[in-house]
């Protein structure tokens, strides 16, 4: 890293933040669609035959419950209650996500866990656009570094928030079929992305704070070579003042 410039580190930065954001998008459109990867993309596949109202394979992704490979998906719904997968008082569902959030669909841990998941990945997600127009500023000044490390990292702090909670509810909720006798997996590819994002984010933060410091270090050595030519002329004054001086005495 010492050998690259704050522009090329900045530049480098805003090649990992793309590819946070892309793998975010990824997440947030799976069920939009067959095409791949977002037809593999979902948190949580389980069985879920026998439950009432639901499908029998239900697949949990962003905003949609869908059936396998995101097909049969119902209605798109903003900060989805997990429980949106059956009816309300649903017969067979495990006893421990049902409760009365969610029109009698969803208990009360799982319900706050994965809204406030969802909104942490909202706020991740503006906050990473913001940094990515900012990084521009990045590639010409200090300032534009600093504004970006900052933004960079607030997105993180949201992302890492985000991230966290959707890996404790998905992994508590498969936890809770499997008790309940029911077949139930991850997402490998949606905790991929999701894992994936952050690191990214967290490398592309990082390097914007470093690109600050690397062109707090040109600035400095840039002006050093003219305060030692100064210093080298004056001295050279000084001596030839003295050398005519000896020789006229």
């Amino acid at each position: 890293m010492a050998g690259l410039s704050h522009s090329n580190l900045s530049l480098i930065s805003m090649i990992f933040l793309s590819g946070s954001l892309v793998m975010l998008w990824f997440i947030i459109l799976s069920g939009v669609t067959s095409t791949p990867p977002l037809r593999q993309t979902f948190f949580l596949r389980a069985d879920t035959n026998g439950i009432t109202g639901a499908k029998p394979v239900s697949q949990w992704t962003y905003f949609y419950i869908c059936g396998p490979d995101n097909t049969d998906c119902g209605p798109a719904h903003p900060a989805l209650p997990l429980g949106s997968a059956w009816e309300s008082n649903p017969r067979n569902a495990p006893e421990e996500l049902v409760g009365n959030y969610g029109d009698n669909t969803t208990s009360f841990t799982y319900w706050y866990m994965w809204r406030f998941g969802w909104v942490f990945f909202l706020l991740a997600l503006f906050f990473e656009v913001v940094t990515f127009f900012a990084g521009f500023l990045a590639c010409c000044s200090r300032l534009g570094s600093a504004i970006s490390g900052l933004i960079a990292l607030t997105a993180l702090l949201f992302y890492s928030v985000a991230v966290s909670l959707m890996t404790a509810t998905f992994v508590k909720t498969r936890n809770a079929f499997v008790s309940a006798g029911r077949p139930a997996e991850l997402g490998t590819y949606a905790f991929g992305f999701a894992w994936g994002g952050w690191a990214a984010l967290f490398i592309s933060s990082i390097l914007f704070c470093i690109s600050r410091h690397a062109r707090k270090q040109q600035g400095t050595s840039a002006s050093a070579p003219r305060w030692r030519r100064r210093k080298s002329v004056r001295s050279t004054r000084s001596y030839d003042g003295r050398r005519v001086k000896d020789e006229y005495s």
